[in-house]
């Protein structure tokens, strides 16, 4: 591993990952197995570097070379190395992190990597042991594995948005960037999976996912109430599409959300506002959702002379799930938020102290471990190319 960096004792610490990807799935991927401590090289092009340096606003620091925080949110724990890959010097000191990585990853257009004389077959015959993850947008073979993928054109291509909206017609993208994440998600998936089977056979392997591939992974019920009761979901807004009433409802002051998901939480919840559990409309669950608009209209009556805090504290006091809605500034201000990690805060060479939203994987006995915050463009560069003997 690079000397002098900081010490993690986390479950992946031996592991060196070489980071070609750029944007989001995959960097989501990379800083996932860097939480788990897993030490990633994070290799970006000369001047600009990742594209998301650039996106925003908002920026942060200072005006002459503003930071996006867009990078922050998905690249902590990573060091940063800078190569040009169409010059041949460059490509040799990749090859040189490529012999002592145990994971590479890349999110590419089909054909790339062949192209700057980086095919997976000669990084694999380099170095064996080397596990691969390879992300596209529409997969990497296939009648659209040139097409470049994009957060929001897979949102709707593979459906998601046809399922999100308030209604019918009214399809609507998620409020963050989805198949990014879920591409990242089953990525670094894969990999863990990959590295597990390389200890019982010294082999590594390519694992593939794609935007597309990982957003029909996680159309879970909505999926097979096509493929198997042949029935086209539809948005249906801020209520469940198949379980009623589940979803939010106006109040006095504002919104609730409830979950009522069993029939003993309907009589319970029923009885508490006054409503009759027995009524032909929502006897069971499949005449609520018949009736839904009917039934939501009743609940929100009986709702509009409660405020939120009296109606949420009810409602747990029966075992009925409840919230509110909260915006970001609330969430992080929350006393459970931070209890649970998901603020964390690291040292900025240039910003100095920030928060950052944490990691979502808690392990016992091993909580309280620094973090570094993400690095500026080319930090390590020199660093690195002492540790692998190309100097400059």
């Amino acid at each position: 591993m690079v000397e002098g960096s900081a010490t993690r004792h986390r479950l992946l610490s031996d592991v060196l990952v070489v980071d070609l990807s750029r944007a989001l799935a995959g960097p989501h991927a990379t800083m996932m197995l860097a939480d788990l401590g897993a030490q990633v090289i994070k290799v970006e092009q000369p001047g600009s570097g990742d594209d998301s340096r650039g996106w925003g606003p908002p920026f942060v620091g200072p005006a002459d070379a503003p930071l996006a925080t867009y990078f922050l949110a998905c690249n902590r724990n990573k060091r940063s190395m800078v190569l040009d890959l169409k010059r041949r010097e460059d490509v040799e000191t990749l090859l040189a992190l490529v012999d002592r990585a145990d994971v590479l990853v890349e999110n590419f257009r089909s054909g790339v990597l062949d192209r700057l004389g980086l095919a997976i077959p000669v990084l694999r015959r380099r170095n064996p042991r080397l596990v691969v993850l390879s992300m596209t947008g529409f997969g990497h073979d296939g009648p659209m594995a040139e097409r470049p993928g994009y957060d929001q054109i897979v949102q709707g291509e593979s459906g998601l948005m046809s399922l999100t909206g308030a209604g019918p017609g009214e399809p609507l993208k998620a409020g963050i960037p989805i198949s990014d994440l879920f591409t990242g998600m089953y990525g670094a998936f894969g990999v863990v999976a990959a590295l597990h089977e390389r200890d019982r056979t010294g082999q590594g392997t390519v694992v593939r996912t794609s935007l597309l591939a990982a957003s029909i992974g996680a159309h879970t019920f909505q999926g097979s109430r096509w493929t198997v009761g042949r029935e086209v979901p539809a948005p249906t807004g801020n209520h469940h599409a198949a379980i009623a009433p589940y979803g939010m409802f106006r109040c006095g002051d504002g919104h609730v959300q409830i979950a009522v998901a069993t029939e003993a939480q309907w009589r319970a919840f029923a009885a508490a506002i006054g409503l009759d559990a027995s009524d032909e409309r929502w006897r069971t669950n499949g005449d609520r959702l018949t009736h839904r608009d009917e039934l939501v209209a009743v609940i929100e009556e009986a709702f509009a002379g409660r405020s939120r805090t009296e109606l949420l504290k009810t409602l747990n006091d029966l075992g009925i799930p409840a919230g509110q809605v909260a915006t970001l500034d609330e969430v992080y201000a929350s006393e459970v938020v931070r209890s649970q990690g998901l603020l964390i805060e690291v040292e900025h060479p240039v910003l100095g102290r920030l928060e950052l939203p944490g990691p979502p994987l808690r392990f016992d006995d091993r909580d309280g471990d620094p973090h570094e915050p993400p690095p500026l463009l080319g930090e390590h560069t020199e660093e690195i190319r002492a540790w692998i003997g190309r100097g400059t």
